[in-house]
């Protein structure tokens, strides 16, 4: 296969429904599983993947939720977006999906940029969310104090993606590395399986959405984002975090520094930053865990509040 082949039709998946959904100038690719009047659960990837991060709850989803997994702009088969993928753009495209798609609440899952994008879902409009379920990323209460001590992980790959993103993407094995060095349990991340997220950053679209994420994010976000988030969270968030994550330090997902009602962290030994794969047993688990607690009309008293 020549580098700048590319793969043209998503990974294959038992008993999945995929469809094309136009939503504030993105095509976007959604992948969903499970009863189609079932309650809404929405899954967002990061980088350096697409939907197929979630292909054990799509493969199996639990019962009653209909799992919706849609390839964010530019990623995947998404087309790209009329933006430099701006988060907070990237979270009113995703909210512009759901509307397109007559979700009026759901629950939502996060990892990575998904995470990120899912955090600020969850502040730009709470009342659309029943809970959330980050997934080994930064909550962004962040203040300089906090970012300090761990910033330099950063640097060791975002310059790089910022920088000269789109021909590394495309025609070196620089993804293939990413996913070596930050898996734990490898046994999920088979030649196979890394082939289906690399080959797929050979497409420039892909490899110019995912420079952009880090270009914008360096360039523009950082610099003004001088302020810590004041925004507060009202909905039950349950983050897990693999500790063995090298990118992104645990104690950014703390609880202590969270403005939230509900807030709690739960951190996974053994386990590197793509817990969606390492552990899709444990997401699963807590995803029924926060889909019973936050049953539609239970009162506050009844689920409860609190960081832990």
């Amino acid at each position: 296969m020549r580098s700048t082949d590319v793969i043209s039709e998503p990974p294959a998946l038992p008993g999945v429904r995929r469809r094309f959904v136009t939503a504030r100038g993105v095509r976007f690719h959604v992948t969903e599983a499970g009863p189609a009047d079932g309650r809404p659960v929405v899954v967002l990837h990061g980088w350096p993947q697409h939907h197929y991060t979630y292909r054990h709850l799509l493969a199996d989803p639990p019962p009653g939720l209909r799992i919706i997994a849609p390839d964010l702009p530019g990623y995947g088969w998404s087309g790209p977006p009329p933006h430099r993928w701006a988060k907070e753009d990237v979270a009113r495209d995703v909210l512009a999906l759901l509307d397109e798609l007559d979700v009026r609440r759901a629950l939502l899952i996060g990892h990575d940029w998904g995470g990120y994008v899912g955090f600020l879902m969850v502040l730009g409009d709470p009342g659309r969310l029943d809970g959330y379920l980050p997934l080994n990323i930064a909550h962004p209460w962040q203040t300089a104090r906090t970012m300090a001590p761990h910033f330099w992980r950063f640097l060791l790959y975002q310059p790089l993606v910022a920088g000269p993103g789109v021909p590394l993407q495309r025609h070196t094995r620089f993804l293939e590395r990413v996913f070596r060095l930050g898996v734990t349990r490898g046994d999920e991340f088979t030649p196979e399986v890394i082939r289906t997220y690399t080959d797929r950053f050979r497409d420039p679209v892909t490899a110019r959405a995912a420079t952009d994420t880090y270009r914008t994010f360096l360039l523009r976000e950082v610099p003004a984002n001088r302020r810590p988030e004041r925004r507060r969270s009202t909905i039950p968030i349950r983050a897990l975090f693999g500790t063995d994550d090298g990118a992104i330090h645990r104690s950014l997902a703390a609880a202590e520094t969270a403005r939230a009602d509900d807030y709690t962290v739960e951190y996974v030994s053994g386990c590197g930053h793509f817990i969606p794969e390492e552990r899709p047993d444990l997401v699963r688990a807590r995803l029924l865990d926060l889909a019973a607690a936050t049953t539609p009309g239970r009162s506050e008293r009844e689920t409860g509040s609190g960081n832990a």
